[in-house]
């Protein structure tokens, strides 16, 4: 059985990277902004605040659900997004966990 790089770290490493990665993009951090302000937004309406087509805006959607931080609840045809409060509190526990990691003052080399 051959082993992938990610097995070489631990779970909270793998854990910060994915959701890391979620947030990698600018459009994703707006949208981010636009459901902490509005609490919760569908897609159109999520689409009307950025300058990005709907289909773009779908995308980061996706990714930002994948990695959990948002989650979308089905009505009819739309989908309406929120954040997932779980995993939110994950999320920021996470990241300040790794930002608290990497910010320790160390004795400089360079």
């Amino acid at each position: 059985m051959a082993i992938t790089k990610a097995q070489l770290f631990n779970k909270k490493q793998i854990k910060a990277a994915e959701f890391a990665k979620a947030i990698a993009h600018p459009a994703r951090i707006a949208i981010l902004q636009i459901l902490a302000k509005t609490n919760a937004c569908y897609c159109g309406d999520i689409t009307e605040e950025l300058p990005l087509a709907q289909s773009t805006v779908s995308q980061h959607l996706k990714a930002l659900k994948s990695a959990g931080i948002i989650k979308g609840e089905i009505e009819g045809v739309r989908t309406c997004y929120c954040f997932d409060e779980d995993n939110l509190a994950e999320f920021k526990s996470v990241m300040e966990v790794m930002i608290e990691e990497i910010s320790i003052p160390k004795p400089t080399c360079c």
